[in-house]
């Protein structure tokens, strides 16, 4: 009988154990995947993918042990050699080759040279070909980047005494209503895919203070634009005891400054290959919502036509007055009114056609969601009542209500909007791994 005891120690070595280590003039065993050959003559460079970035090699003719005519691009290969330093190579070093071993070899020609600085396709057949198209090393730099935003959330919330929670994505009822809804047959039963979160982190309050959750949701919206999706990621957290909702918008900066030192610290050499500024978030401007518009239609001429929403043009334009006037990349917007908002959503005390909720724009881009909400339970019936609407299918999150919850309020993120703002992409299937919309639903 033989025992599994954990992870051993592999005989291959990784680039950043020859970085911090002393290699100069040893022998290594590294594998990777073969990015570019490229053939001098008697000398050849093997550029290595591997995860954590290229690695050169130096194939050299009579005395690395293979026939260079039979290595090809996209095979998985180990190598041995020794580490030189070589300041031209990525990293500072590379590997001199004594032996190649194939691991594995493609069936067919790449559709596209991943090879390329940029990848030279249009944005449909990059998506095509997805998981492909990221082995192209800036494409997959965005991704890194993104994974450096959801550490930096779940590190800084962690932090702050939350909870993660995990709630279904199938439900009887949206937290959110309306006809954006993909609905479905459950067991010969009507269920609709969450456009939210929102009931059960509210839910989930009442059991640990302070929750948060990563996960996808879907809207059903029709809408085929560069900054809407069917699915995305919502990064969502809710916090109980607040004294104000402005307490929700400094926990998002806090999320903020956090996130942003971690993209400096861990993820420079992505935030190089994209040429990406981190944005200034020491601190962020908030305006109401109806000085906001009022703001940008006499800086910029521009006639104010809905007063209950912010248009597209308005949101980018108070992103720009903001810029121009303090330097500000992002803007927290309050008070929206109360028809355009949940009927959760706590009304101002002192004009109750207003809420205490806000969004927060990034280069004029909505990427938040938030607010107080009503944590009153005859507060609660009655504003359902006002709008005329059931509490059918919601017996289960008012009945938490009934029985005590504290004041509270929380926030929704989009992780693909925050992301494409952030490396500077003006599409947001360029920062999602596999996008869903009006048209796709493949790879």
């Amino acid at each position: 009988m033989e025992y599994v005891t954990g992870v051993s120690k592999k005989e291959t070595v990784e680039i950043s154990e020859i970085l911090s280590g002393d290699f100069e003039g040893e022998q290594v065993k590294v594998n990777g995947a073969v990015h570019t050959i490229r053939d001098m003559g008697e000398v050849a460079f093997v550029i290595l993918r591997k995860r954590e970035g290229l690695l050169q090699c130096v194939f050299e003719e009579g005395k690395t042990k293979f026939d260079l005519k039979e290595l090809k691009e996209a095979s998985t290969i180990e190598v041995e050699g020794t580490v030189r330093a070589e300041h031209r190579a990525p990293n500072g070093f590379e590997v001199r080759l004594d032996t190649i071993r194939v691991l594995s070899e493609p069936a067919a020609q790449l559709p596209f040279a991943i090879s390329k600085w940029k990848l030279p396709t249009t944005l449909e057949t990059n998506l095509d070909h997805r998981a492909i198209a990221l082995r192209n090393v800036r494409e997959r730099a965005k991704f890194r980047i993104q994974e450096g935003v959801v550490r930096g959330f779940r590190d800084f919330l962690y932090s702050e005494g939350f909870t993660e929670i995990h709630t279904p994505k199938i439900g009887a009822k949206s937290a959110e209503g309306g006809a954006n809804l993909f609905r479905l047959e459950y067991f010969h039963r009507p269920a609709v895919l969450q456009q939210s979160p929102q009931f059960y982190k509210q839910m989930m309050v009442g059991v640990f203070d302070r929750v948060f959750e990563t996960a996808p949701v879907f809207r059903a919206e029709k809408h085929n634009t560069k900054r809407h999706l069917n699915e995305y990621t919502s990064l969502d957290f809710e916090m109980g005891y607040i004294d104000r909702f402005e307490d929700i918008m400094a926990m998002e900066t806090g999320f903020l400054q956090y996130t942003m030192k971690l993209l400096e610290r861990d993820y420079a050499k992505e935030l190089k290959m994209l040429g990406v500024t981190l944005p200034n978030v020491e601190q962020i401007p908030a305006v109401r919502f109806d000085e906001a518009k009022q703001k940008v239609a006499e800086k910029y001429h521009r006639q104010i036509r809905n007063p209950y929403d912010l248009e597209p043009e308005e949101e980018a334009l108070i992103g720009q007055y903001y810029k121009e006037e303090c330097g500000a990349d992002f803007v927290f917007v309050t008070h929206y009114p109360s028809k355009k908002r949940p009927f959760y959503a706590m009304d101002d005390p002192t004009d109750p056609t207003y809420t205490l909720s806000f969004d927060l724009l990034y280069h004029g881009l909505e990427i938040t969601t938030g607010g107080q909400r009503i944590h009153d339970y005859q507060m609660l019936l009655d504003k359902i009542e006002k709008r005329g609407m059931t509490t059918e299918g919601m017996e289960q999150y008012l009945a938490v209500f009934k029985y005590g919850m504290p004041p509270h309020g929380g926030l929704g993120i989009g992780l693909e909007r925050l992301t494409m703002k952030l490396v500077g992409e003006e599409n947001v299937r360029e920062t999602t791994l596999f996008p869903r919309d009006l048209s796709r639903l493949e790879p």
